[in-house]
């Protein structure tokens, strides 16, 4: 059955969680070396589940670039500075030294992301920096349900950005993050099963 449209104004105006689940208190600044750009699709805008728009409370440094806007075109001029890649897989991955200074994430579906590497030059020109691969997730239910097999959402493969760039204390922080938005989506989900335990 289709779910219908979702009540923006009962829920947080940050987080966009109901306020019984809010996801704020368990936001905390994470700093980090590695600077990062978000390029949110129109379609994630006000999108509840949205994980990059967590990523950007946790962030301070976080530059927000919402695309294909209607009627709006987006300020790219970020992509052309020095020492920026794009978070996107590759069999010819970016040296990781020296460390990329900026990276840009994709904040779509994957088809919709692969639809913007095809139509912004500027980030077909960009070094792509490649996540590794995983086997598709078992045991805890994920916010939204993959379009790949082994897929992350935005928030997740920030983390694994981090991991993979020596900021292991940042990648924690946004895995525990994830871990608390995971845990409320559950819970909302089964209201009756009370409090679940916070994912490890």
């Amino acid at each position: 059955m289709a779910r219908g449209p979702v009540d923006l104004a009962r829920r947080c105006a940050r987080c966009l969680f109901p306020p019984e689940a809010c996801l704020c208190p368990d936001v905390r600044p994470v700093a980090t070396r590695t600077r990062f750009l978000v390029l949110r699709h129109a379609s994630e805008l006000n999108r509840p589940t949205n994980s990059g728009r967590w990523a950007a409370l946790a962030l301070p440094g976080l530059r927000l670039v919402d695309y294909a806007l209607p009627g709006e075109e987006p300020d790219l001029s970020a992509l052309a500075e020095p020492g920026t890649v794009v978070l996107f897989p590759s069999p010819h991955p970016a040296p990781l030294v020296p460390p990329p200074r900026q990276v840009v994430v994709l904040d779509a579906t994957w088809a919709q992301a692969r639809r913007m590497i095809q139509r912004v030059p500027a980030l077909q020109t960009l070094p792509r920096l490649a996540l590794p691969e995983r086997a598709a997730a078992g045991g805890a239910d994920p916010i939204r349900r993959p379009t790949v097999a082994g897929g992350r959402c935005t928030l997740e493969a920030m983390a694994g950005a981090l991991h993979l760039l020596g900021e292991a204390e940042a990648a924690r922080a946004l895995d525990a993050l994830h871990a608390a938005a995971l845990e409320r989506s559950w819970r909302l989900r089964r209201p009756s099963a009370g409090p679940a335990a916070r994912c490890a």
